[in-house]
């Protein structure tokens, strides 16, 4: 039963592979041009960088020097090696082979706040009986008194957003948008168009404007900016989640969604050089973000593992041929695995059955989950146990016309989907967190962390479970293992601190 489960999942997330593009190397070399991470020992890049790139065989395609990182380019089998006799430079490593990816959807199977912003309430729109998400979370009450500030700026960083989306256009913001998937940051909306479709959707859980058209996003008053990390493949390539995270930092962005997996693999392991050279950069990057004022909302993952305690990998590297391989606790995801970041678990729709001793909503059957990485649990959607409420299972939200989907809603000419992952779970709790800022001003991200953490709906570990739910559908896509939830109401494996509360968040967030 185990197999076929596997087999069921990884024929759901097999994607194409992509190599990232960028400034052509001149060095003469063997294989093929590929991108690198240059990581330097200290937090500056040396300003002769782009002539040792060069003499080691190579080409600077772009510096980040408040973190110590290069990006270079070279098609020279040798060129790491001859970098790595520089002193200054503490590791290097390609990243053409070591993209990953965060399905779409399972398919079928700090300091105080700084005062409150100018806040006004949202009416909801006629898809409204749709969004059984949002219901969930109280959205909809938290909207009779704001709908979010305007002056509030939430970077999605995904694979760019539709800004010509009749529910999106009005909170697009033109100036802090960019694609960053060379890592050479290119700015503009039009730039940060989306090609996929999946940081359309996310986005439209996030800000879906109030105007009579489709649906409502958690905080629809305030503005979303594209921050393109992802490629048409759906694949988050190191350089590129750098470029986000550095362009969030420098741009006061309050808070990112980050509903995808970056860095070589699945289980990033520090003990491994090349690895190393990658989680350090990127972690880098994701730390400058946060000491900029930067809060980081992640998605926890769908392969239903026990990231505080993982054992097998064998979905890596995802964009060429997977090698099973044992991990353990020095291996992390990133990035939510990155002190500071808030983890989000998924929920469907199903309420449980055992009363006050149980939960409210059961854990999707594919969210990952951990003691310490699980912040808070939001709704993602769940196929298998739906409710008539639900539909399908699956949250609906905003999606180019262009692109294809199978469960498409249209409504006053604008296009929806229907999906389901932690991917959609992240997006909610984003939203919630653009609207305690709205409401106690910009603070810090361990504050906003906090507050979070603190209003949300305390979900204790389920007493009783679907009958098939531990034999089959809730399995490790990894260790082939069921875990169950451990930790007790006010935190555990599962639920974290529990499920995000908007109404509760607006009125009780203060921020002491």
């Amino acid at each position: 039963m185990h197999v076929r489960f596997r087999v069921l999942l990884l024929a759901l997330l097999a994607a194409a592979a992509f190599v990232a593009g960028g400034t052509a190397a001149t060095s003469g070399g063997a294989g093929a041009a590929a991108n690198y991470i240059v990581l330097y020992k200290g937090q500056a890049v040396p300003k002769d960088a782009a002539a040792t790139i060069s003499s080691a065989g190579g080409t600077l395609v772009y510096s980040y020097d408040q973190i110590g990182v290069a990006i270079a380019r070279s098609d020279s089998s040798s060129f790491r090696d001859n970098l790595l006799k520089d002193s200054r430079i503490e590791n290097a490593s390609a990243t053409a082979a070591f993209a990953t990816q965060l399905p779409n959807e399972q398919a079928d199977a700090g300091g105080p706040p700084d005062g409150a912003l100018p806040n006004s309430p949202a009416t909801e729109d006629p898809l409204l009986s749709l969004q059984w998400d949002m219901s969930q979370i109280h959205a909809p009450e938290a909207h009779a008194v704001t709908g979010g500030s305007p002056s509030v700026l939430v970077g999605d960083i995904d694979t760019g957003l539709d800004y010509t989306h009749p529910d999106l256009a009005a909170n697009v913001s033109d100036a802090n948008s960019v694609n960053c998937v060379s890592g050479v940051p290119v700015a503009g909306k039009v730039a940060a168009n989306d090609d996929n479709g999946h940081g359309t959707h996310t986005a439209g859980t996030i800000a879906a404007a109030s105007n009579g058209i489709g649906i409502v996003g958690v905080a629809p008053n305030v503005k979303i900016a594209g921050i393109k990390a992802g490629n048409a493949a759906g694949f988050f390539f190191p350089e590129a989640v750098i470029c986000s995270f550095m362009w969030a930092a420098t741009h006061h962005f309050d808070v990112t969604n980050n509903s995808y997996f970056a860095d070589p693999y699945l289980f990033n392991c520090r003990n491994d050089p090349v690895q190393r050279a990658i989680w350090k950069a990127e972690s880098r990057a994701i730390g400058y973000a946060q000491q900029n004022g930067v809060a980081v909302v992640t998605a926890m993952g769908n392969e239903s593992e026990d990231l505080a305690h993982p054992t097998v990998d064998a979905t890596s590297p995802d964009d060429t041929t997977p090698e099973t391989r044992d991990v353990n606790n020095a291996c992390v995801v990133i990035p939510v695995e990155v002190p500071g970041v808030i983890g989000v678990t998924a929920t469907g729709s199903t309420e449980q059955t055992d009363g006050d001793s149980g939960p409210d909503y059961l854990k999707s059957f594919y969210s990952n989950f951990g003691v310490g990485v699980t912040q808070v649990a939001a709704p993602g959607g769940d196929s298998v146990y739906r409710t008539a409420a639900s539909v399908n299972g699956r949250v609906l939200s905003t999606y180019p016309a262009s692109r294809p989907c199978t469960r498409k809603v249209v409504s006053g000419g604008a296009t929806y989907c229907y999906l389901q992952g932690t991917s959609m779970a992240a997006p909610h709790a984003t939203g919630v967190a653009a609207l305690i800022v709205s409401m106690f001003g910009h603070m810090a991200p361990g504050r906003l962390k906090a507050s979070l953490a603190q209003t949300a709906d305390p979900q204790p570990c389920p007493t009783a479970l679907p009958a098939d739910y531990a034999e089959f559908w809730g399995v490790g896509t990894e260790s082939l293992t069921f875990t169950p939830c451990s930790g007790g109401p006010g935190n555990n494996s599962w639920y974290g601190s529990g499920q995000v509360d908007a109404l509760n968040a607006i009125t009780h967030a203060s921020g002491n």
